[in-house]
């Protein structure tokens, strides 16, 4: 008889809830982890860039050289870290780290302004860091020439001529992070890797640690079939892991102030598919490996393609096609797409029917593939 039996299935269920209770450090990495890790990368992961450590070296000290250092300034970008009066300064300076950005202010900038004539001022920028370079050239642009018009305004007025005007406006309006703090991108993110990684790796060792106690023996004589057995160990972990991803998410709203516009009962729902999806990938692996050790490495060697293939880290349209569709096999991929969808969008299941038939494929296409290659036979 082929078909799924529950009494069987449930006996299963009551057997890894006893095994979980008696693996307390199991028990503990699915709790707590997840909030060790929210809090560490949460506070690391952030690519805004605010403080830039900037030298001034202001050759022409009056009030309108102090005008524009304090432009730079205000902006929060930028920040004086020292002042210096030589190149040879800026160089040192420069090469130890001390500062990723120089501002020289020739010694004819006050009397060219004041007579209205061209007159330059030179940022050098460590290049290094790309992320800070690109951002400390656009801003200094910016302030620049926010400054050259404010200085034409004032020799047109001079002149009688008015107020310059402005012959082409953009009024621009960033929807759902208006603010563009990173960390609003960043969280949602974040607590989807963090569950994927934590659930993976705990049911990854399951099959595998029936396997080195030798309790294999007693499964294989058992009448309990592949999908009886596999649905059998992940759910007691569904719900340990569901009860977890709710801390972390109550977490990422209340302490990271990252709140969730959507509704609160379709992600917690996507979310189980999510964790059922990623608790079979673990699954998975754990019918592969016949060491906990390789099964380990399996996991990490998973980890690390879905970090950087999933759109958390780098954004998935500026990858190569192809890259786009290995991407499509991780699981981490569709929720990141539901994650942000539900918290910044507040988008319902209309905009994201999408990833959940990605998420639910993949779901299925792990679990067909874990059966077949179970084997209920000692290798």
């Amino acid at each position: 008889m082929r078909h799924f039996v529950w009494e069987r299935y449930w006996s299963v269920v009551k057997k890894e809830v006893i095994q979980i209770k008696r693996d307390r450090p199991s028990l503990a990495i699915a709790l707590v982890m997840p909030l060790m890790l929210l809090f560490l990368f949460g506070y690391a992961v952030n690519t805004d860039v605010n403080d830039i450590q900037m030298a001034v070296w202001n050759q022409s000290p009056s009030a309108a050289s102090r005008e524009l250092v304090d432009q730079f300034v205000h902006t929060h970008v930028f920040e004086v870290a020292a002042q210096v009066s030589s190149y040879k300064e800026i160089e040192a300076m420069l090469d130890d780290g001390s500062v990723n950005v120089a501002l020289i202010i020739g010694p004819d900038y006050t009397r060219k302004r004041d007579r209205n004539e061209p007159v330059d001022v030179q940022m050098l920028i460590n290049g290094s860091d790309p992320n800070i370079a690109r951002t400390a050239t656009s801003q200094a642009q910016l302030i620049v020439q926010h400054q050259a018009i404010t200085l034409q305004e004032m020799k047109l007025q001079k002149q009688g001529l008015g107020e310059l005007e402005q012959p082409l406006g953009l009024d621009t309006r960033v929807l759902f992070n208006p603010n563009m703090e990173s960390i609003v991108f960043n969280i949602p993110g974040l607590i989807g890797l963090i569950m994927q990684n934590v659930t993976m790796i705990l049911t990854a060792f399951s099959l595998v640690r029936e396997k080195e106690r030798g309790t294999m023996e007693q499964l294989i004589v058992t009448p309990i079939r592949p999908l009886e057995l596999m649905l059998g160990k992940i759910t007691p972990y569904v719900g340990v892991g569901l009860f977890s991803f709710c801390l972390v998410l109550l977490v990422g709203t209340y302490w990271f102030g990252v709140p969730v516009k959507g509704s609160i009962s379709l992600l917690v729902t996507l979310s189980v598919l999510f964790l059922v999806t990623t608790l079979l990938l673990g699954i998975f692996i754990s019918t592969v490996a016949k060491t906990q050790l390789q099964a380990m490495q399996m996991a990490f060697a998973f980890i690390l393609p879905s970090v950087l293939l999933s759109g958390f880290m780098f954004p998935r349209d500026s990858m190569p096609l192809v890259i786009q569709w290995v991407g499509g096999l991780v699981p981490l991929t569709y929720f990141l797409e539901i994650l942000r969808g539900i918290f910044l969008k507040g988008v319902g299941i209309d905009a994201l029917w999408k990833d959940v038939v990605g998420m639910s494929s993949f779901c299925l296409l792990i679990l067909t593939v874990a059966i077949l290659r179970f084997r209920k036979k000692i290798e």
